[in-house]
């Protein structure tokens, strides 16, 4: 249009009257309208660019990566920027992100941090971009999506469960004559049965084995003393029912926390253990209890004759220490709808994935992703698979994380023999009641 108008004026020789000029530009304008109407200019597609931010580290942040990936290269119109930090300062850094006003679009917030994020208005409720997305929240396993609800809204999209297992080298454990057909440890009920069947390990391994591996210090002891407690009839208090006192020191939590202790006194539980970890992947452990991540790097190691199963129900019913990686929306005023969608399929796109995920170990929070074939088809993962049906996370409270160091300060001083179960226990609560009047 623009070339047909300079020549036009080139061949205006003569002076024209206003009116034939009128008529001209009119004619002029009347042809691009048609052309507009004919052969409209195609809208430049525009990719809708989320910051992600993620706390993994190890064989976690390896198949998150992979994830993001495959969905950047199936999603030409959405950008995943995945920004990964490590976990020993994450959540303060995304608090400050937060209130400060550049948090990222999407972030990875483990269940039991939940309660501070929703409680402080830090995190978006997601029930409406979910719907306007198609995201049902009917696949999610009941237990898992429960983590997320509060006041009946979705504050988060789990991504999985991670919870305690039993790892343990084959190859110890037949020497001990504690195999089964099917490769599975022979443990007998209760306290005496694992009791017996960590000392027959430790009869038949050499003495530079752990019959069982776990740290002396953080947090390992205290998932299994709550494991443990949850499994009995009438356990599981840890707070008065106004939230306003802790109230665990009673005589089910003592009775485990006494357990968890003898496994230390006797050494089937060897002293002064750092890395546990590293002890069970090199073959220093026969049995270690950690948790299902594990699984991703363990079976890397072709020497490691590896086995798995849930942790064994030691009282009354099944239950087990666990927590969720969810995806949530920070609170940020420059957030918008097409951002939301976006991030919303990102998140169904990953849980739709969920196979990638659980090749880390984790066990995939949507029920038709555990039972697909390309998760079945994954070694060792069905093993556990049916501990996300028992998972007992930490109860909601917006200073549980500082509050379970607590319990681990003092739950250290009884592994080196500096008070008692009891002792620890009592003192847990003093320390923690001090910190709930603040």
């Amino acid at each position: 249009m623009r070339d047909s108008r300079l020549s036009a004026e080139k061949n205006w020789r003569r002076p024209i009257s206003l009116s034939i000029l009128m008529i001209s530009v009119l004619l002029v304008l009347s042809g691009c309208s048609v052309q507009s109407a004919k052969e409209p200019t195609p809208a430049a597609s525009q990719t809708v660019t989320l910051q992600y931010w993620t706390p993994f580290s190890g064989g976690d942040n390896v198949f998150m990566t992979q994830l993001v990936e495959q969905f950047n290269q199936e999603h030409k119109n959405i950008k995943i920027d995945q920004i990964n930090s490590r976990l020993d300062d994450y959540y303060s850094r995304l608090r400050t992100a937060i209130l400060a006003g550049n948090a990222p679009d999407l972030a990875i917030i483990h269940a039991t941090n939940l309660p501070q994020f929703v409680q402080n208005g830090y995190i978006e409720d997601l029930d409406a971009s979910a719907a306007q997305s198609g995201l049902d929240w009917g696949l999610f396993n009941t237990n898992v999506i429960e983590s997320t609800l509060y006041g009946g809204k979705h504050f988060a999209i789990p991504l999985d469960t991670h919870a305690l297992v039993l790892y343990y080298n084959k190859k110890y454990l037949r020497e001990a004559g504690l195999l089964d057909a099917d490769d599975k440890p022979i443990i007998e009920p209760g306290e005496e049965g694992f009791t017996r069947f960590l000392e027959r390990v430790k009869k038949a391994v050499p003495p530079t084995v752990a019959p069982l591996a776990m740290p002396s210090t953080r947090i390992d002891s205290v998932w299994v003393w709550w494991s443990l407690y949850n499994q009995m009839d009438g356990g599981a208090a840890f707070y008065n029912p106004e939230g306003t006192q802790a109230n665990f020191n009673n005589s089910n939590s003592l009775r485990a926390l006494e357990f968890v202790n003898s496994l230390y006194k006797k050494e089937l539980i060897p002293p002064n253990i750092n890395d546990a970890f590293k002890m069970f992947y090199e073959g220093q452990a026969a049995v270690l209890i950690t948790g299902v991540w594990g699984t991703g790097a363990f079976e890397k190691d072709k020497n490691l004759e590896l086995g798995v199963v849930p942790v064994p129900v030691i009282y009354d019913h099944p239950a087990v220490w666990g927590d969720s990686h969810t995806l949530a929306i920070p609170a940020k005023g420059e957030m918008n709808d097409e951002k939301r969608k976006a991030a919303v399929t990102f998140a169904k796109w990953t849980v739709e994935h969920g196979y990638m995920w659980a090749k880390a170990g984790h066990v995939p929070s949507s029920k038709k992703v555990v039972d697909s074939k390309e998760f079945t088809d994954l070694k060792f993962r069905s093993d556990y698979a049916a501990t996300a049906n028992y998972v007992v996370y930490w109860p909601r409270n917006v200073k549980q994380w500082t509050i379970n160091e607590e319990i681990i300060r003092q739950f250290e001083k009884m592994i080196y023999k500096q008070q008692t179960p009891k002792q620890a226990l009592d003192n847990a609560v003093l320390g923690i009641n001090e910190q709930l009047r603040k």
